[in-house]
């Protein structure tokens, strides 16, 4: 029976491998931040109220202009494809589903274009800026020609935290055979048959574009010598003038970085420390975002990401002033355990506890949320 998100990690754990597994579970170095998302989340608790009408409760919002069933979004997730087979592709019709937008990494396995032909829905793209200047451009060009309704670049991975997890794991793209981890695979025969026997088994996006990674062991010393440690807000300048819809920057934990993305032309920005995967002993997402509202003050959209695991997640972060959400953990588990009915159960789940925790603070619509439902 899978009641919450935790059911679905659980059972993800069961049927997929271990490094897949860590990739997704885990965080950088000693993993402090990302224990910090989650307890401080926890810690904040709500005002109850009783006798208000709430027999009609609407969760209906919208993001950058475009009408979304409830306020959360899929957000970019990398390596989707090797959770579950065509995983970027699962992930965008179960959001399409739900009424929510989808966010697809660089760092797919299905590309653009795959994604693009078996989808309906315009979905976002996400960008991290590499070395090439011509390949983010050629990025960009991919994404307006699927006709991606924002580009989401991504601030925070100009050097990579140490996920000690994989090395220790051994994870490589493609994913290989080893007998380190065979009996581990053995034991995951479904996940074998669909991944690592199927068609999509490495980067999508990045395919005759990138040279090979002969004499490179781990997904970690890959992705280093790819991404582009110089990079700076005249970069993000460059991007700005260069994309032709709306621009969302994610990975703004500082208040003083936040006015530069205004004033770098983003549309939103999305209040995250990666997950935990970045700088370990950086503060939880939530317990910035009132400080970064109040310092964009109207002027783009605000949204949250980093331990969102259900409905009273999101309502807390709501009531902190964000637009909505962002999954990825939550996400990947449910991709892992049941593919795209496994995603759309996670939204329903989300969306359910929203319900139910909006009724119960005396609230029957999301303009009504505010600092008023949290006791503080």
């Amino acid at each position: 029976m899978i009641l919450n998100i935790e059911d679905l990690r659980r059972l993800a754990r069961r049927r997929i491998p271990r490094a897949m597994f860590d990739y997704a579970d885990g965080g950088s170095y000693d993993e402090r931040t990302i224990r910090r998302n989650a307890a401080d989340l926890d810690a904040m608790t709500f005002r109850q109220r009783v006798m208000v009408d709430v027999s009609k409760i609407s969760l209906a919002t919208t993001f950058l202009g475009s009408p979304v069933s409830m306020p959360l979004a899929i957000g970019p997730t990398g390596l989707a494809g090797l959770f579950h087979a065509d995983g970027e592709i699962l992930g965008a019709r179960a959001a399409a589903a739900c009424g929510i937008p989808f966010c697809l990494s660089t760092m797919s396995i299905c590309s653009i274009e795959d994604v693009r032909a078996a989808t309906q829905q315009p979905f976002w793209f996400q960008q991290y800026l590499m070395k090439d200047r011509g390949f983010n451009q050629e990025l960009i060009d991919r994404a307006a020609a699927a006709e991606c309704s924002a580009l989401m670049l991504t601030l925070d991975l100009q050097v990579i935290g140490e996920r000690r997890r994989d090395p220790r794991n051994g994870l490589t793209i493609p994913p290989k055979l080893t007998w380190r981890n065979a009996w581990d695979i053995a034991t995951k025969p479904g996940w074998a048959l669909r991944v690592l026997f199927g068609k999509r088994r490495t980067f999508g996006n990045l395919v005759g574009r990138i040279g090979g990674s002969s004499g490179i062991n781990t997904l970690a010393e890959w992705t280093a010598t790819q991404f582009d440690a110089s990079a700076n807000w005249r970069d993000v300048d460059w991007v700005r003038s260069r994309w032709p819809g709306k621009l969302i920057l994610k990975g703004v934990l500082d208040a003083d970085d936040a006015r530069l993305a205004v004033a770098a032309g983003a549309d939103a920005i999305v209040v995250s420390n990666h997950g935990g995967r970045q700088l370990d002993g950086a503060p939880s997402s939530i317990s910035v975002l009132s400080e970064i509202v109040e310092a964009v003050g109207g002027r783009c959209e605000v949204m949250f990401d980093g331990g969102v695991r259900s409905g009273q997640d999101i309502a807390k972060a709501l009531a902190l002033g964000a637009r909505g959400a962002l999954i990825g953990k939550a996400f990947l588990y449910a991709l892992s355990a049941a593919g795209e009915a496994g995603v759309k159960r996670a939204v329903e789940i989300m969306r359910n506890e929203l319900r139910v925790t909006l009724a119960l603070t005396g609230t029957s619509n999301l303009d009504g949320v505010g600092r008023h439902i949290l006791r503080t």
